[in-house]
Parts: C-alpha cells; structure tokens; sequence
C-alpha cells in the first residue's frame, strides 16, 4: 500500500498502526481503554481555550495547546472505536457474550 503524504499526520499514522477496525483487544483492555478521559483540569482547559477561540483572543501558545487537546482526543477516540469493536466482536446476535 502506498501512502500518499496527506495521510502522514500523527493521528492518521497512529489510526493505521492501532487498526481500529480490528477487534484485536481483551475485554479487560477494552473496558479500560473505554474508561479513559480527560479529568477536570484538562475539561475546564479546553473550556476556557474553547471561550477564548470562539472570541477570537487566542495567543499563538493557547493555539498549540488546543491542537495537543484535539490530537489526544482524536487518539482517544481511535483507541475507543478500537475497544468498542472488541467488546462487540466478543458478544453473540442476542447480546450476551459469546460461550466456546
């Protein structure tokens, strides 16, 4: 597969390596990966970073902080897209996982 350079962003690099359509993890790793979340201090961040941006205040180094914020969320959410496939991947046609 050729890789043309619009698809060498970190995300999109990490997207390919973690293969979030693959249904690859443990139900304890997946169940983890589903608990992961920013805490209060990085919500009420990206609150105050959101305010500033919609007014249009932000200074260069808030504008770097709120691009780190989007990336980890976007790896986050590969992650959990990742984590929610195994867990259904793991569950028979009526919902209950699957006895072998």
């Amino acid at each position: 597969m050729q890789i043309s350079l619009d698809n060498t962003s970190d995300v999109a690099i990490l997207s390919r390596i973690l293969e979030p359509d693959k249904p690859t993890l443990s139900p304890q790793a997946a169940r983890a990966i589903l608990a992961l979340d920013f805490g209060p201090a990085d919500k009420e961040c990206m609150r105050q970073l959101s305010a500033k941006a919609r007014a249009g205040t932000l200074r260069p180094h808030e504008q770097d902080a709120i691009d780190n914020y989007e990336r980890v969320g976007h790896v986050i959410n590969i992650m959990q897209s990742k984590a929610r496939r195994s867990l259904k991947g793991r569950r028979g046609t009526n919902g209950k996982a699957k006895t072998h």
